[in-house]
């Protein structure tokens, strides 16, 4: 019988693995209804048992678990083609993004030991750092960026009702797959944001 946390790295992989069957060339031209029923179906069979275990398991096995803002992540690119309100989607989306990698690049490079302090120790229950992403949810959900308080609030309870074998707080918030995929998502957006200008340029 597979635990919680065996179940939540499975669905995470899965839901990896059929976001991932969007981005395939000619998918974005199927209908959404046909795109909605190929992503459900690609996610279910992954987690079909072949030889003893699932596909998902054998991914997951090189990945290890994800994050809880990786799969919400997931989730909301699994659950595109039948969830309207692409703008609104994309802004909250966005301001995620932005999150993760100003965390990202605090975190990372400051853990690794590029600086006399250690942020990720204060994940292990250290009560200044749970406190101080109280403020932070409620100013995102303040400003109604919905999806970054939705993450902190999951990734908090989650780690406070030890749902993953790890009891370090960071896992829960992030993964170096997502954190690859917020810096990369933030610089193409900035990339975009300084031709925009130009082109108007060259058109007047």
């Amino acid at each position: 019988m597979p635990n919680f946390t065996d179940i939540t790295g499975l669905a995470g992989v899965a839901c990896a693995m059929a976001a991932s069957l969007q981005l395939l060339p000619g998918m974005k031209r199927l209908a959404k209804t046909r795109l909605a029923i190929a992503t459900a179906a690609f996610f279910v069979v992954v987690l079909i048992p072949f030889s003893g275990f699932p596909l998902a398991a054998y991914v997951r096995g090189i990945t290890g678990d994800l994050s809880i803002t990786t799969m919400v992540l997931l989730w909301c690119a699994m659950s595109g083609p039948w969830v309207g309100g692409g703008a609104a989607r994309s802004k909250h989306r966005l301001a995620l993004l932005a999150m993760i990698a100003l965390a990202a690049v605090t975190l990372y490079p400051l853990a690794l030991g590029f600086g006399a302090f250690d942020p990720y120790r204060l994940g292990y229950g250290n009560l200044a750092f749970v406190a101080a992403l109280l403020p932070v949810a409620l100013a995102a959900w303040f400003w109604k960026y919905y999806l970054a308080a939705l993450c902190i609030a999951l990734a908090t309870l989650a780690w406070a009702i030890g749902w993953y074998e790890s009891g370090n707080l960071w896992d829960y918030l992030l993964d170096p797959f997502v954190s690859v995929y917020a810096l990369a998502a933030i610089m193409v957006h900035a990339a975009k944001m300084l031709k925009r200008p130009q082109r108007s340029t060259a058109v007047i």
